[in-house]
């Protein structure tokens, strides 16, 4: 699978040891930035240009997922959402980032560097990496109207506020 993955200042060192990880589970990563670091780096460009390239990659049938990372992980799920098609879901647990898959179909998950360890962050992106969703119905549904209404602004049939 490619995946994707960003960070800003924050997670440059957890970034650089996931790309080796993931590297070595036969993953083919993408990073999207920083190259060095710089404790004023901005994470949105980092995050957004992650999150194209999913969108990008799954438009054309290939099999991937994007990573984002920073202190909190909030700044960059909201970046990688302001891009047309991305999901992306902040974990903090096992069960976060499972579900995030099972029941959102996120492509993107965002993590914050600062509040877990590299052990603990490595796991959820392997049950994160590892996780399919699972097509029920309901699930499908809810994220059709998501996408419906990031396109059209309303959902049919729904009570929208104008």
């Amino acid at each position: 699978m490619r995946v994707h993955i960003a960070t800003d200042h924050a997670g440059l060192d957890l970034c650089r040891a996931l790309a080796l990880h993931l590297r070595a589970k036969a993953h083919e990563v993408v990073d999207h930035g920083p190259t060095s670091f710089d404790a004023e780096d901005d994470y949105p460009s980092f995050c957004i240009n992650a999150a194209k390239a999913v969108v990008r990659d799954q438009a054309a049938g290939v099999a991937t997922l994007g990573i984002v990372l920073g202190g909190s992980g909030n700044g960059e799920q909201i970046a990688a959402n302001k891009v047309r098609g991305v999901r992306a879901a902040l974990v903090w647990n096992l069960s976060t980032a499972k579900l995030a898959r099972q029941h959102n179909d996120a492509n993107v998950i965002a993590i914050g560097a600062r509040q877990h360890s590299k052990e603990d962050v490595t796991a959820l992106i392997d049950a994160f990496l590892a996780e399919p969703f699972s097509g029920q119905a309901r699930h499908a549904r809810r994220i059709a109207q998501l996408a419906e209404y990031e396109t059209t602004q309303t959902i049919a049939g729904k009570n929208v506020d104008p």
